[in-house]
């Protein structure tokens, strides 16, 4: 999940918050409102302090041409749907997933205050984006976030020859006194396909049971492998369908069957979410004896002796919240690639880059 603090040769480091504004001002000049452009450009640098590139700074280029093509909507009318003050729908109307999945956390976050616990889903997104941004969103309210992405099948299934399911994700965040949050932000793929990708750039094989050929054969030659195999084998694959069920089905927006169906527009990419937040005080007990309890177990567990060959005992979410830190002091590394693509989208757009260290 996370990168090292120390940026690679030929990276450049921008302050976060300057690359936040300018990641907002050319998604703005793509189309969205302002508002919308701020927040998707939050989870975007959210993502690249803590090291996920895959979900960082690096994607503006890409949004940029789902607007530019109308994959997504940039200006979407977004829907809050509900019959019961626990739960609730939002229908994206195919608005970019930082847009919708942020509404999503934030509603959650007011209707579990009332109630205790609630669950929001999100219905037609396009692209979440690093779900960990929404429960961690959740989790700095002092409740508890867990979040489920289904999206379009990419990934082998155990069993089934070709491309099946989604590398669906999960993400968990739980709030803590002293320590950072837990984060637990997972795929329930082995590898993920920008890693394929890059092994094939840099022709190195890939491990073994990771990926696969297009029928499905298990292959270790980047040159081959067209999808990612799931994790644990019929573990990832059962969990993707689950979650599958748990978001398309449940908001009444299948993406499976469509998908696998002989209807063209059951390709057409779109994602769906659910975000349920917990209120600890509903539990019993006080919210700050939650978090004293989770800060005891965290202890616990880095208490524990460290096995040969690791350096320390580690939770998820720790050391990309110490790389946030680092990154928060000293800028935040963009690749010559993505520098080079944002500043050659700022010059079209008439908007000027800030200047790295």
């Amino acid at each position: 999940m996370t990168d090292t603090a120390t940026p690679k040769p030929g990276k450049v480091r921008v302050p976060a918050d300057e690359l936040r504004t300018f990641a907002a001002a050319l998604l703005e000049k793509g189309g969205l409102s302002a508002e919308h452009a701020r927040t998707t450009a939050d989870v975007f640098v959210w993502a690249a302090q803590r090291g996920v590139e895959s979900h960082g700074i690096a994607r503006v280029p890409a949004y940029l041409e789902l607007l530019s093509k109308g994959v997504a909507n940039a200006r979407p009318d977004l829907r809050v749907e509900s019959t019961t003050p626990a739960a609730a729908v939002i229908d994206a109307d195919r608005a970019p997933g930082p847009v919708a999945l942020t509404a999503a956390a934030d509603e959650a976050v007011e209707r579990a205050r009332a109630f205790g616990i609630a669950s929001v889903g999100v219905r037609r997104t396009v692209h979440t984006g690093a779900i960990g941004y929404y429960v961690s969103r959740i989790a700095e309210q002092g409740l508890v976030g867990l979040g489920f992405v289904a999206g379009m099948p990419n990934m082998g299934y155990t069993g089934v020859k070709g491309a099946a399911v989604a590398t669906s994700p999960l993400a968990i965040a739980v709030p803590a006194a002293d320590h950072a949050p837990l984060l637990l932000d997972m795929a329930t793929a082995t590898i993920a396909l920008g890693k394929i990708r890059q092994a094939r750039a840099n022709g190195t094989p890939l491990p073994e049971n990771a990926a696969a050929t297009e029928d499905g054969t298990p292959t270790t030659d980047p040159a081959l492998a067209t999808m990612p195999l799931p994790l644990g084998g019929a573990k990832g694959s059962g969990m993707s369908l689950a979650f599958e069920l748990l978001t398309s089905v449940l908001v009444g927006a299948p993406i499976f069957a469509s998908f696998h169906s002989d209807d063209p527009a059951g390709r057409r990419h779109r994602q769906n979410a659910l975000l349920i937040a917990l209120d600890p005080a509903a539990y019993g007990g006080s919210a700050a004896d939650f978090t004293a309890s989770v800060d005891d177990t965290l202890a616990t567990l880095k208490g524990l002796p460290v096995a040969d060959g690791a350096d320390a005992v580690h939770y998820p979410g720790e050391r990309s919240a110490a790389v946030a830190v680092e990154r928060g002091t000293n800028g935040v590394p963009v690749a010559p690639k993505v520098w080079r693509e944002l500043t050659e989208q700022a010059a079209r757009y008439g908007i000027t880059p800030p200047e790295p260290r």
